[in-house]
């Protein structure tokens, strides 16, 4: 399965193709502060599965730290994805893409959160074990 998505002007267009690794929702300060929400939705995807189709050379990075590099839109503005080198994915944003079907299994960094969300998913701590975090769970 195939889903383009575009930045806020659609000066920039990407296509994912195949299912995401995972989808949740990230509390972290760096995910809110740069979402402008209280919490951030992602959908992971391998780096092979995500292509830029158009407007290539509008898009900017700020990389805060090796564990992200932020890609957006140099002329609007609008945010596409993350790169995560250090886990080896790619984090679409959902609103990105808006044919996904969002289907999140987890919170991540929900220690963070500022918005409790009590849906009955898991919520940890930081980040999966597998992922370089505690893996520890945290009660609903």
């Amino acid at each position: 399965m195939n889903h383009t998505g575009n930045c806020f002007c659609g000066t920039v267009e990407l296509k994912v193709t195949g299912e995401p690794e995972a989808m949740g929702y990230c509390h972290c300060r760096s995910c809110r502060s740069w979402s402008g929400g209280p919490v951030n939705a992602f959908s992971l995807w391998k780096p092979e599965a995500v292509e830029v189709t158009r407007g290539a050379d509008h898009i900017g990075t700020f990389e805060k730290t090796a564990m992200s590099q932020r890609k957006y839109c140099s002329k609007c503005g609008g945010h596409l994805m993350t790169n995560h080198p250090t886990l080896g994915l790619v984090d679409v944003f959902t609103a990105t893409i808006p044919t996904l079907k969002f289907s999140p299994g987890v919170h991540v960094n929900y220690a963070e959160a500022v918005l409790p969300i009590r849906d009955g998913l898991p919520k940890l701590k930081d980040f999966p074990a597998e992922f370089g975090g505690s893996g520890e769970m945290i009660a609903e």
